[in-house]
């Protein structure tokens, strides 16, 4: 993962949205600017980014080597959060910014326990949703579906025809906000946007949110952060306090707080729970 150099994958093409949406167009990859979405790949192992994505990662790398792992514990939190939802009762999984994607995806989770479960993925860019309903197949008696729309605009996403298929807001819903938050800016009020994600919410209702943060080394932390600053959007790190403060109207599973390695049901423990040093927080809120 160290290394980048120009090889084939740069001539890499994504499935035609009419091969996988029945669309008539093909997506047009941007290569110049480096990717969110695909930075993350990268960082996760994978192979769908470009030259642009894995410079910007190496120099993210530089500053936090170690930011690989918080990653697939973030994932593993993903999937433990949503385990836990389904298995009280959570039918209903909105997963607002799902990103490329890799295994372990939400309604494979919510699947383990509950056939039945609905999701709707929600991601501001096109090619993530080719991805999507290329890869994402699903034999289940669940139903998924695939919305573009952008966490800064909720109302859009709390009234998309393809959310609306799958998901009742008067039944309880698990909203997923899953390493998302740190890409929108203060500026753009992130905690109007999750209040306004809330209030539309049934009781029963649960958040599930985790967030990078610098509180394990602010020097690094803020070093990192940098090699998003001309990527399709820049991180925003917080602390504890202010990843806290997104939970307002939401009670916390316990064990109370938030916390780098979750997992209030006890499923075996994952080489990951012995991690120390993690860029970030997680945890769940139910609506009372």
């Amino acid at each position: 993962m160290t290394s980048i150099s120009n090889s084939d994958e740069d001539a890499w093409r994504l499935p035609r949205l009419d091969e996988v949406a029945s669309e008539s167009a093909a997506v047009r990859i941007d290569t110049s600017i480096p990717h969110t979405a695909r930075i993350y790949d990268y960082l996760l192992g994978g192979k769908s980014n470009f030259a642009v994505d894995r410079a910007a990662a190496e120099h993210i790398l530089a500053a936090i080597p170690d930011l690989p792992t918080t990653l697939r514990l973030n994932r593993l939190f993903l999937q433990r959060s949503v385990r836990y939802a389904a298995r009280r009762g959570i039918r209903q999984f909105l997963d607002i910014g799902t990103g490329i994607p890799t295994g372990g995806n939400t309604h494979e989770a919510a699947h383990q326990v509950a056939p039945d479960a609905r999701v709707a993925y929600v991601d501001n860019d096109p090619i993530v949703l080719v991805h999507g309903r290329a890869l994402m197949t699903d034999d289940g008696p669940g139903r998924t579906t695939f919305t573009q729309a952008d966490l800064r605009d909720p109302k859009a996403i709390l009234t998309a025809p393809e959310v609306l298929e799958v998901i009742d807001f008067t039944e309880p819903v698990a909203v997923m906000l899953v390493a998302i938050l740190h890409f929108i800016k203060d500026e753009e009020n992130p905690a109007e946007i999750v209040a306004t994600l809330r209030d539309a919410l049934a009781p029963g209702s649960m958040l599930i949110l985790s967030h990078a943060s610098s509180d394990a080394d602010p020097a690094r932390g803020q070093a990192g952060a940098a090699g998003w600053k001309n990527a399709s959007a820049e991180m925003t790190m917080r602390g504890y306090d202010r990843v806290l403060a997104f939970f307002d109207g939401f009670e916390l599973v316990e064990p109370p707080g938030i916390r780098p390695h979750w997992n209030p049901d006890n499923e075996p423990e994952d080489a990951l729970d012995s991690v120390e040093n993690v860029w970030g927080y997680g945890g769940v809120g139910t609506l009372r």
